[in-house]
């Protein structure tokens, strides 16, 4: 056979372990792992020193498209997600109007198509209006599923009762994505916000306010017999709690969660360490990455959320919450490999076999036959400063300004199609949208 593409000389990192072999690709599928090293290929890659994953796919982002592209925009987000080692992404529902509808949801996949250089899928947000055609949004082409805001967060969605949130578990049969922070306390606790004082942002919207409605989303979840999903846990009490009721929930961290802590990170570089829920004390620091490493955690997400240098320099509190991190996520935790923190399998099924296993991803997600060809190559070797002026977001700030990574990614392949190579995206604008096997069977 006459391959499409061949990646020779490599370390293979996929559920077989780590070792060494090739990877074949033809008509954007994986054909072949072994020994091809006298085959024949339109493309080889020779990647003799270098690491060969799975594809990358970070389950969070925001691309702010519509409404807000004067701060991200979906052709910038992707070509960031690509430098990345980025495969494929998830979108999130709080742009300007909402993804809250069919045609929302039908006019973001028109924006994506031609212009995004990964693939995609956009969750659907649910709001007090929309709950009774949840079951018809989560089934759309494209759709990753619902996203739930039960504390109020950058934009308008916002369901934060548990009358409402039962009655959208009652209609939804994919698992469905919270922010789970209790609105009830976040509006009790605001006499908390020190103006000018950023480190105050942990105790306005602190732990206790996460740990409540963690409770009382699993309490419904169990109530209606439905899966969930909690983003960016970021609390000590939380991981407590959720490690037993794991056979109805999945947990995501993010790699700002694991980075940062307070007071210190607020007294560095201040508002720009702002974002919902918040960097907190160190314990709940020390207790994320216990939960890395002892295998409760599921999936990582940067939960990229981009606003203007401008915006984050505005006193604290009329700053908006959130920080860019498409880009660095990769950089970043396989530097934390290279510390000894976590393993590269580890690392691989957080970002890799997990989202393709919670979420019931078709086709992507690991390195195996008949899967489509998206593979992120990675130097563990490689020692680069990443810097505000490396961030081709249109935020262009980081807050990883000044942070030695080491490990970074040398090719971004998507189905079969070499996107990024040595840090220039050679080929944009050609991804499509992601399927899941759930809405295979419709």
């Amino acid at each position: 056979m006459t391959f499409d593409t061949i990646i020779k000389n490599g370390t293979l990192v996929n559920h077989n372990g780590i070792g060494e072999g090739d990877i074949a690709f033809k008509d954007g599928k994986i054909v072949g792992i072994g020994d091809f090293k006298t085959a024949h290929a339109e493309k080889i890659i020779d990647a003799k020193g270098l690491h060969i994953l799975p594809g990358v796919i970070d389950s969070q982002v925001h691309f702010r498209e519509p409404g807000l592209e004067y701060k991200e925009d979906l052709e910038t987000g992707a070509n960031a997600a690509v430098l990345g080692g980025v495969t494929a992404v998830f979108e999130m529902p709080n742009t300007n109007p909402t993804t809250s509808t069919n045609e929302a949801l039908d006019d973001k996949l028109n924006r994506a198509s031609g212009r995004m250089s990964c693939d995609y899928a956009f969750y659907a947000g649910a709001t007090n209006d929309n709950i009774d055609e949840l079951a018809d949004l989560e089934r759309h082409e494209g759709c990753a599923g619902i996203k739930v805001f039960m504390g109020s967060s950058t934009g308008s969605l916002l369901v934060k009762d548990d009358e409402n949130v039962g009655r959208i578990l009652s209609k939804i049969n994919r698992r469905a994505a919270f922010h789970s922070e209790d609105e009830f306390i976040l509006e009790q606790d605001k006499s908390k916000i020190r103006a000018g004082d950023p480190s105050s942002h942990y105790e306005a919207r602190s732990h206790i306010a996460a740990l409540t409605c963690t409770q009382r989303l699993v309490r419904l979840a169990r109530q209606y017999k439905k899966r969930i999903h909690v983003l960016h846990v970021s609390t000590f009490e939380e991981m407590q709690f959720l490690k037993d009721h794991k056979d109805l929930v999945t947990v995501e961290v993010l790699p700002n969660h694991l980075s940062f802590y307070g007071p210190d990170i607020y007294n560095k570089i201040g508002t720009y360490a702002q974002q919902n829920p918040p960097i907190r004390e160190k314990h709940h620091y020390d207790a994320l990455w216990q939960a890395v490493q002892n295998g409760l955690v599921d999936v990582l997400g940067s939960d990229h959320a981009p606003h203007t240098i401008e915006e984050k320099q505005k006193p604290y509190p009329s700053s908006p919450s959130g920080t860019p991190g498409v880009q660095t996520m990769l950089p970043v935790m396989l530097t934390y490999v290279n510390e000894g923190k976590l393993s590269l399998l580890r690392l691989v099924d957080l970002l890799c076999h997990g989202p393709n296993r919670i979420f019931g991803i078709a086709g992507k997600g690991r390195m195996a036959l008949g899967y489509d060809a998206d593979i992120t190559i990675v130097d563990l070797k490689k020692q680069q400063l990443i810097t505000n002026d490396s961030i081709v977001s249109k935020s262009k700030w980081t807050p990883f300004d000044g942070f030695m990574a080491k490990g970074f990614p040398t090719h971004t392949v998507v189905r079969g199609e070499i996107v990024m190579t040595n840090g220039e995206i050679i080929a944009s604008g050609k991804g499509k949208p992601i399927q899941f096997q759930e809405n295979l069977k419709k």
